[in-house]
């Protein structure tokens, strides 16, 4: 295992220490229980939290920020948060108007958001983000996976508390977009969680892995590496046979890497992508293309749709100035 490290059981500190001073304009971290919040609380809003295990930066910290979140919650490498961090950074996040979780379908996360809500002594709600079309119910526990599509109920959400909506109008509108959005990935190799210093999976030099989890979990099946065009028609068939688009219709287009796939890859899948949802009539009038749901060190990539109409296209387009979205 060769990476950045002093010690293993230092990584998240040292790294969410490094967070804060890069972007002190931006967040502040608090340790016991640690929590990532906005430099300067947001008044008169509801506020935005989520959060999940480290290793798949900048989400969820990377999004707190003016137009997303208000606080989020990092666990220890794809390990949840714990109920307490949750509570500590709600208290520490309210205004008045309550709080959205915005929370991904992974058994630890649902588990400990939910006790955190209950032992809340505020107003609360929740949003599941489950857009992760390559696993049934049938053959995963907790049902479809929370993946990239998080960041874009995240961003919308968070542009509606921003110009005021309440509680239950933020929920709807996450619940809109979750439902409105499908992703699945493909990965080329494995990654390293620093604490194990194996790989999570062996995989062959001529493989891939479709429909791969944020956290190395096994996908569809296993197959020889394909060109780009060939596996864009894939996930691409498996996105759009979820969402059932009406020809015409305008979409959100994200590629996002996993941490160890070049830009200049990630822009060439975009390509395919694009030119392939034009040939089958449909209209990607928005777009994002970066690693921001990661997995370490993974090579591989995501494909994420998001149905548009004219409101959500007005939330996506609002100011946001977070560590790692800035427009």
């Amino acid at each position: 295992m060769k990476k950045f490290i002093n010690d293993v059981d230092a990584l998240m500190r040292e790294s969410l220490g490094g967070l804060a001073d890069a972007h002190a304009d931006v967040l502040r971290v608090q340790f016991e229980p640690t929590f990532v919040a906005r430099a300067t609380k947001a008044e008169g809003k509801v506020a935005l939290l989520s959060g999940g295990g480290s290793g798949h930066e900048p989400l969820h910290a990377g999004f707190v920020g003016r137009g997303m979140l208000d606080a989020a919650c990092p666990g220890q490498v794809f390990t949840s948060p714990t109920p307490d961090q949750m509570l500590a950074a709600a208290h520490a996040a309210e205004a008045g108007r309550g709080v959205l979780f915005i929370v991904k379908n992974y058994a630890g996360d649902t588990m400990n958001f939910q006790i955190a809500g209950e032992m809340l002594e505020l107003e609360n709600a929740t949003v599941l983000v489950n857009d992760d079309v390559a696993v049934a119910h049938s053959t995963h526990s907790t049902g479809r996976r929370g993946v990239a599509g998080t960041l874009m109920v995240e961003k919308m959400a968070g542009a509606a508390a921003e110009q005021g909506a309440t509680l239950a109008q933020c929920k709807a509108v996450g619940d809109r977009v979750n439902a409105a959005t499908a992703s699945m990935g493909v990965a080329f190799s494995s990654c390293t969680v620093p604490a194990a210093g194996r790989a999570t999976f062996d995989i062959g030099d001529d493989e891939m892995e479709v429909g791969v989890g944020i956290h190395g979990e096994p996908g569809r099946r296993r197959e020889k590496l394909r060109p780009a065009g060939a596996i864009v028609e894939e996930l691409l068939g498996a996105i759009l046979a979820d969402l059932k688009p009406a020809p015409g219709r305008e979409l959100l287009l994200h590629v996002n890497g996993f941490g160890g796939t070049p830009q200049m890859e990630l822009y060439l899948l975009y390509e395919n992508a694009a030119r392939q949802l034009r040939g089958k009539g449909l209209r990607p009038v928005r777009s994002l293309v970066g690693n921001l749901t990661t997995s370490l060190e993974m090579a591989g990539a995501s494909l994420t749709v998001t149905l548009l109409d004219e409101e959500l296209k007005a939330l996506w387009d609002a100011p946001v100035h977070t560590a790692a979205l800035r427009w």
